[in-house]
C-alpha cells in the first residue's frame, strides 16, 4: 500500500482481545502500523492491548459490539475524530454456535438447525462486517484494505453438511467480499475474505494444527497488500481458494 509520508497506517482489528485477532493486532503493530483493538468486554479488550504496548507496539483499544449500529457508529466517530482516516478494516469477530459438543450426534444436522441460532451467527458474522464496512469505508478516502475473515466451512465447492448457522454466515460473508469488491473497483480500496485454516484458539480448540502466527499470516498480507494487488478473492495461506 502507497501511505501518506511519514504517517503511521491506521488499522481497525474486531474481535481482537485475543486469538487470531490479537495475533493480527500484534503482527500489523510489528509493521509499523498503528492498531485500534477492538472487543466487546472493555477489561479484556484495553488489557490485550496494554499487553502490546508494553511490547513496544502502538496498540489502542477502542470498545465494540458488531452486532451493536450504536457501537459501531461510535468506533467510526471515534476513528475519525482521532485519526482523520482509516487504512484497514479487518473484520476479524466471529461466533461458532452450532452445537458441535452436543450428546446427540445430529444436534447441528441442517435438519435440526435452530433459526435463533443462524440469526445470531448471522448478526455477528455477517451483519456486523456489512454494517462496519458502510460505517468505515468513507474515511478510507478511496484507498485501503478490508479483510474478512472466512472459512473454508463456508466454501460452496467443498459444502458438506452440519453446523448450518455457521456455514450460511460464512457463505454470506464471501458474498459480502465480492459485492463489496465490485462496488469499489474505481477506487483504490481492495476486499478480500481469507480462510486462516484450523487454528489453535478459543474457537479451534487445542487439537487444531496451525498455530495462531500462521493462521494470521494471511490476514496481514492481505491487509497490507500493494496498490497492485488482488481484490475480490478468497485466500489461504497467501494462494487463491475457489468459492
Amino acid at each position: 500500500m502507497n501511505s501518506i509520508p511519514d504517517t503511521p497506517k491506521i488499522a481497525v482489528v474486531t474481535g481482537a482481545n485475543r486469538g487470531l485477532g490479537l495475533e493480527t493486532c500484534r503482527q500489523l503493530a510489528r509493521l509499523g502500523l498503528t492498531v485500534v483493538l477492538t472487543s466487546r468486554d472493555p477489561h479484556k479488550g484495553e488489557t490485550a492491548a496494554a499487553s502490546l504496548r508494553d511490547a513496544g507496539l502502538d496498540v489502542r483499544y477502542h470498545p465494540l459490539d458488531v452486532t451493536d449500529p450504536q457501537s459501531i457508529r461510535r468506533l467510526a466517530n471515534h476513528v475519525e475524530a482521532e485519526f482523520g482516516r482509516l487504512d484497514v478494516l479487518v473484520n476479524n469477530a466471529g461466533v461458532f454456535l452450532d452445537p458441535l459438543d452436543a450428546p446427540d450426534a445430529d444436534a447441528a444436522s441442517v435438519f435440526r438447525a435452530d433459526l435463533e441460532t443462524v440469526r445470531r451467527s448471522m448478526d455477528t458474522n455477517v451483519y456486523g462486517p456489512l454494517l462496519l464496512c458502510q460505517a468505515l469505508v468513507p474515511l478510507m478516502q478511496g484507498r485501503g484494505r478490508i479483510v474478512n475473515l472466512s472459512s473454508g466451512m463456508g466454501q460452496l465447492s467443498d459444502m458438506n453438511g452440519c453446523c448450518p448457522g455457521y456455514r450460511f454466515s460464512k457463505v454470506a460473508l464471501n458474498a459480502l467480499t465480492r459485492m463489496l469488491a465490485d462496488e469499489l473497483q474505481a477506487t483504490r480500496i481492495k476486499v478480500n475474505s481469507v480462510c486462516p485454516g484450523w487454528v489453535r484458539t478459543d474457537m479451534g480448540g487445542p487439537n487444531a494444527n496451525r498455530p495462531v502466527e500462521e493462521g494470521a499470516d494471511t490476514i496481514v498480507w492481505l491487509a497490507t497488500l500493494p496498490d497492485d494487488g488482488p481484490s475480490g478473492g478468497f485466500f489461504r495461506d497467501r494462494q487463491a481458494i475457489p468459492w
